[in-house]
């Protein structure tokens, strides 16, 4: 883990102060999350608000606008003013995999928003209930290819990442894997310790502590590298599957377009000073994600490597999103 000078981190933030102290709006900074409170998500907007609230030394509040795949939330964000006061915490594939899979948005990705910082990876898992069958990935495959009528697959939402990397998976073991969708990690979770789905695949975040405490069991995890929660569990692609090379998604912080840029370069600063305290970066990782810190330029780096990796993949399935 990268080190940063106390000193460094401190007169960072308290330069950051008076850049908000003497705004013209006196409302509070409002951190706008699209999930309702107490996931990965919500804890990590709540977790940089008090490095925030300490440095800007005016209220920094959690707001949480669930529904609509998240859209809700992007929405209001868009609507809000460009002042810097009204922050996004989302995550990325929104703005990846929206423009190619809804019809019509009523916002523009490139054009109505501004990233400000990276800050958190989140790794992502295929698991099962632990009296399963199957251990690891290829013993799950052996499985399902003599039982391909229980091949229904649990995720929390349709159009992501996760849906498209389980339809490259069914495509390379020639069974046809179905995607059952529910309201969260929470009943997901609760179905795959049930033994009432199969599988599932989700945030590391919503079932760590369930893997540790034996509930469930994680059989292979996303990405090219083994996580250092899980250095035992290998990936998919150690299993012989690259579908899930690219399925781990990212939190960031956006504001809207027309926000000055030096306000811009300021909740930058702010942000990345946050993620970077030894304070933060133990939350983070005691939740199941990987505090980056990186300025809002990877943001958009990542989410353009996303878009050309994704395109044909979603183009060849055929999926539209229809809520």
């Amino acid at each position: 883990m990268t080190s940063f000078p106390k000193t460094l981190v401190l007169s960072a933030l308290v330069a950051l102060g008076g850049s908000f102290a003497h705004a013209d709006n006196n409302a509070p900074i409002r951190l706008i999350v699209g999930f309702p409170p107490g996931g990965a998500l919500d804890n990590l907007a709540r977790s940089v608000a008090e490095d925030l609230r300490t440095a800007l030394k005016e209220p920094v509040l959690v707001e949480n606008r669930p529904g609509a795949s998240t859209r809700i939330s992007i929405e209001a964000v868009k609507a809000s003013r460009p002042d810097g006061r009204t922050i996004l915490i989302g995550a990325t594939p929104p703005f990846v995999f929206f423009p190619m899979t809804y019809a019509r948005l009523n916002y523009d990705v490139d054009k109505d928003f501004i990233p400000v910082a990276h800050l958190a990876n989140v790794p992502s898992v295929i698991s099962a209930g632990a009296g399963q069958p199957y251990r690891t990935v290829p013993e799950y495959v052996a499985w399902i290819r003599k039982n391909p009528g229980q091949a229904s697959v649990g995720m929390t939402n349709l159009g992501g990442g996760l849906h498209f990397s389980v339809l490259q998976l069914s495509k390379a073991i020639g069974v046809p894997l179905t995607a059952v969708t529910y309201r969260g990690g929470a009943p997901l979770a609760t179905d795959i310790i049930g033994d009432h789905v199969p599988v599932g695949t989700d945030a590391l975040a919503s079932q760590l502590e369930l893997h540790r405490s034996g509930k469930l069991r994680i059989l292979g995890v996303a990405g090219t590298k083994r996580l250092s929660w899980l250095p035992d569990v290998p990936t998919i692609k150690e299993a012989g599957y690259d579908a899930f090379d690219r399925a781990n998604a990212a939190y960031a912080a956006f504001v809207p377009a027309g926000t000055p840029k030096e306000v811009v370069a300021k909740l930058e600063s702010a942000f990345l000073a946050a993620i970077r305290s030894p304070r933060v970066r133990g939350q983070l990782d005691h939740m199941g994600l990987e505090p980056t810190g990186l300025p809002g330029a990877e943001v958009t780096r990542v989410m353009n490597e996303d878009r050309e990796y994704w395109r044909p993949i979603v183009k060849a399935s055929g999926f539209k999103s229809e809520d």
